[in-house]
């Protein structure tokens, strides 16, 4: 802490010291300024945020397709991948499809949807309900959160 310096001997100071003069806080009166090697400060900075993005977890959206005649043993097979998808983090877009008089018959779909949810409520819940766009019934499951 130097306190109240004149620029002119601010920037001796610095120049003795091999290092830069750089302005902190532009607005204040008068404007703050730090003797440091700002080189080397914005290199820390960006190893700083390089390390940040290292850290940050990507949530991707998974997609299981199903449709309204898919079997019990495919849909227990699509719960394994479900499961493996939540507890890697990922939500989880379940997508039924229909075709032709398939959509006569929504039900078996929503009920479809309600076993892969209770399979798997212990590590996932319902993010966004079951909704019907066009000819495709869609629920999205996202990962519970861990404490």
């Amino acid at each position: 802490m130097l306190g109240l310096l004149e620029t002119h001997e601010a920037r001796r100071m610095a120049k003795e010291l091999d290092l830069d003069l750089v302005e902190v806080n532009p607005k204040a009166r008068p404007p703050v300024c730090k003797i440091m090697d700002y080189g080397r400060f914005k290199y820390e900075e960006k190893k700083k945020l390089n390390e940040a993005k290292k850290r940050q977890n990507q949530v991707e959206l998974k997609e299981i397709k199903l449709r309204p005649k898919t079997d019990d043993h495919d849909i227990a097979f699509k719960v394994k991948h479900v499961r493996r998808f939540l507890e890697e983090g990922n939500k989880v877009k379940l997508t039924v499809r229909f075709r032709g008089r398939e959509i006569t018959h929504p039900e078996t779909a929503q009920r479809q949807i309600d076993i892969i949810v209770k399979a798997v409520e212990d590590i996932g819940g319902v993010e966004q309900r079951s909704r019907q766009e066009g000819r495709t019934l869609m629920a999205i499951l996202a990962p519970k959160v861990k404490r």
